[in-house]
């Protein structure tokens, strides 16, 4: 029973001195600032589906002639070696129940991931991409080799915005603005380029590919959008 009692009073002591604790920033002020920047993509992520196929006279065009191709016109372009990885190996059968005319064959595909940093080169490698062999052509992914730079940029301008924000409003209630006493950022992504998916992906159907990705698909990257919001709360003097 002494126990418990020692505890209780001591549980009420450190309240109570916590109670009298005074308040350092008894008058704040809470501001948000906010900041954007546009940016052009350097690193523009695209995948290229290859398939075997059949050519009258000559039979199947196997896998490994035409990776050896493909992967001569990437060089020819001036694509390193480092910009190119492979994103996926399938395979599958054309034969079906009411197609039973196609080979009971397995024919391959390959898909190559590719990183450009200009919508130029990805018009150099579409103008000589095997038609046949070329079953999908698909931009998947755009960003900037310096976004985390940008981020931080654009952060500081959302703190600096909130700062001058917070001047003047409390200038208006005829306040004096002291220091920052915390600062915390709204989750915000960089907002994408806006494009239509079905505008950036080509698809074999034709077998014909425009020589000018832009001309022919209608391509067209726009710039990446960052925008950062900081949360500050300064104390009034």
């Amino acid at each position: 029973m002494n126990k418990i009692i020692t505890l209780v009073f001591l549980t009420f002591l450190t309240a109570g001195l916590f109670a009298q604790t005074p308040n350092p920033f008894p008058k704040t002020i809470t501001v948000t600032g906010s900041a954007e920047l546009e940016i052009i993509p350097d690193e523009i992520y695209v995948v290229v589906t290859l398939k075997e196929y059949e050519k009258r006279g000559t039979g199947k065009i196997e896998l490994e002639k035409i990776k050896t191709d493909f992967l001569n016109s990437c060089k020819s372009i001036g694509l390193p070696d480092s910009a190119i990885t492979i994103a996926a190996y399938e395979g599958y059968n054309p034969k079906t129940w009411w197609n039973k005319k196609a080979k009971d064959e397995l024919y391959a595909t390959i898909a190559y991931q590719i990183k450009f940093n200009s919508s130029k080169k990805i018009d150099e490698l579409v103008s000589k991409l095997d038609d046949n062999a070329t079953q999908n052509f698909d931009v998947t992914l755009v960003s900037h080799s310096k976004i985390q730079e940008y981020r931080k940029q654009v952060k500081i301008q959302a703190i600096k915005a909130a700062k001058a924000k917070a001047e003047y409003l409390t200038e208006a209630v005829g306040e004096q603005l002291g220091v920052a006493v915390a600062i915390t950022e709204n989750q915000n992504e960089p907002v994408a380029p806006l494009y239509n998916m079905n505008q950036l992906a080509y698809t074999n159907t034709t077998s014909t590919v425009s020589g000018d990705l832009n001309e022919g698909a209608g391509l067209d990257f726009k710039k990446i959008r960052l925008r950062m919001e900081m949360n500050v709360v300064f104390a009034l003097k």
